[in-house]
């Protein structure tokens, strides 16, 4: 099978397409043969041996699949060969199959392809879990969403007006607006042009809004904690800018607000039932239409380095996925 390897961590150009053999699951696992995967930042970071984990090498990228299950190991009892499912493997997602415990992928909806599924799974379930879990976002309530038109950043203005809330929309360019405005935000801010203090109080009314999600650090998030209302909650999603911020904590004190990290993987592991209940419901939305994916680009496996260059360039709107060829 083809599969991309990183055998030493280093530049996106180093990944190599190599013929691997085809694993058997074993205990608790299962082998999926994987039509497609979603490409994400993270994905870009642990490439370069930057990011909080850091995988034994060689190792195959990749964290998010569309796929049909192919075998399955002793003591798996949810899945059957021969279902589409989708879900995040922790590694290995860059290759036309993948061994992946069980607990990992889920049953996708029978109206979800497969490019769709590997899409998903990642974005949408980052922002289910930080808006729910971690921000405990109610109806009625103003969020704010910095890089809305990004992969997370576009689930979240989807689950933000799934739940209730009024979604500011907040990105560098109109095009990347446009993308966050047909996804359901109330209103925009071009952050590039805009003042967003100015901005996000004249929507307001000066009372600033209740929960920021931010993907993207940098100075955009000091931004944000300013025009927080009395006990905001700021979720830390992400450094997409490549810049860690640094928040004054005299104004997390003087708003009373809470900094809240938002780490789904572990989450996930942690609490599988609760993750596993944020997914019914995102797939309830899905099936009801609230929930529309923007794949904006599908490359084969062979171009991985274009895909994840996409990434770090900025120039993504929505989702990219590989596809691999193989089909259910």
């Amino acid at each position: 099978m083809r599969a991309v390897m990183c055998n030493a961590f280093g530049p996106l150009e180093d990944l190599v397409i190599e013929n691997r053999n085809v694993p058997q699951p074993g205990p608790g696992e299962v082998r999926i043969a994987i039509e497609a995967a979603g490409v994400n930042f993270p994905d870009t970071l642990m490439v370069e041996g930057k990011y909080q984990v850091k995988p034994a090498l060689p190792f195959t990228p990749g964290t998010e699949i569309g796929g049909v299950v192919e075998a399955i190991g002793e003591g798996v009892t949810h899945l059957a060969v021969g279902m589409p499912v989708t879900g995040m493997v922790g590694i290995g997602a860059f290759a036309e199959a993948a061994v992946v415990r069980a607990s990992r992928v889920m049953q996708r909806p029978a109206a979800m392809d497969a490019v769709t599924a590997a899409g998903f799974s990642m974005t949408y379930g980052t922002s289910m879990h930080a808006l729910s879990q971690r921000a405990d976002l109610r109806p009625g309530e103003v969020l704010l969403v910095l890089g809305a038109s990004g992969g997370v950043g576009l689930a979240a203005v989807e689950i933000g007006k799934a739940m209730g809330a009024t979604v500011i929309a907040a990105a560098s360019s109109a095009e990347k607006l446009e993308v966050a405005r047909k996804a359901g935000a109330d209103h925009l801010i071009n952050y590039d042009t805009e003042s967003l203090r100015d901005r996000v109080k004249a929507l307001t009314d000066g009372r600033g809004v209740d929960v920021v999600y931010d993907p993207v650090g940098g100075e955009r998030l000091e931004e944000a904690v300013r025009v927080t209302a009395w006990q905001g909650r700021i979720l830390v999603v992400g450094f997409a800018s490549g810049t860690i911020p640094r928040i004054p904590a005299n104004l997390l004190l003087l708003k009373g607000c809470a900094l809240v990290g938002v780490f789904f993987g572990t989450f996930a592991s942690v609490n599988p039932a609760a993750s596993q209940d944020n997914f019914r419901q995102l797939f309830a939305w899905f099936e009801e239409g609230k929930l529309k994916p923007l794949i904006s680009r599908t490359l084969d496996l062979a171009d991985t380095v274009e895909a994840l260059r996409l990434l770090t360039g900025r120039t993504a709107i929505g989702k990219i996925v590989l596809t691999t060829g193989r089909t259910a």
